[in-house]
């Protein structure tokens, strides 16, 4: 896995962003969209990690901290690219960065239809949290 190339994004990285959420992950958010993402990198500018070969993006994953609790999201592999460690690179390298931060807890959003995300969830460590459910608003 040499070829592979983690790294931060920056906001002229966006626009790939969305697209290759559009390719890789399995649902959407109120957040993906351009002001969304502006607002992630400005708050949190080490919280969406990339992964490329050969300059190309082939992962994603935003790893972001409260200070309290440590949260997973948009973990996604390009189809060409599955089943090659992309994933694992990128859960190593956002659970190092909340190890720094002095994180204690990793949690990750799942959709519940997306039983090949559960099997590499599962397969990283993740178990999944049968006791609490997730209650969500929409502001605006």
């Amino acid at each position: 896995m040499t070829d592979l190339a983690l790294r931060y994004a920056r906001p002229d990285d966006i626009d790939a962003v969305l697209r290759f959420w559009r390719k890789a992950a399995t649902g959407t958010s109120i957040s993906d969209d351009h002001a969304g993402m502006d607002r992630l990198l400005s708050t949190d500018p080490d919280s969406l990690l990339l992964a490329e070969r050969d300059g190309v993006l082939v992962g994603t994953v935003i790893a972001g901290s409260d200070g309290w609790r440590c949260s997973l999201y948009r973990l996604a592999v390009h189809p060409d690219h599955r089943r090659q460690g992309i994933a694992s690179a990128l859960l190593e390298a956002a659970e190092r960065r909340f190890a720094a931060v002095g994180g204690r807890r990793v949690d990750a959003m799942v959709l519940e239809c997306n039983e090949p995300a559960h099997r590499t969830w599962a397969t990283a460590g993740y178990g999944r949290e049968d006791r609490w459910r997730r209650w969500v608003k929409p502001l605006g």
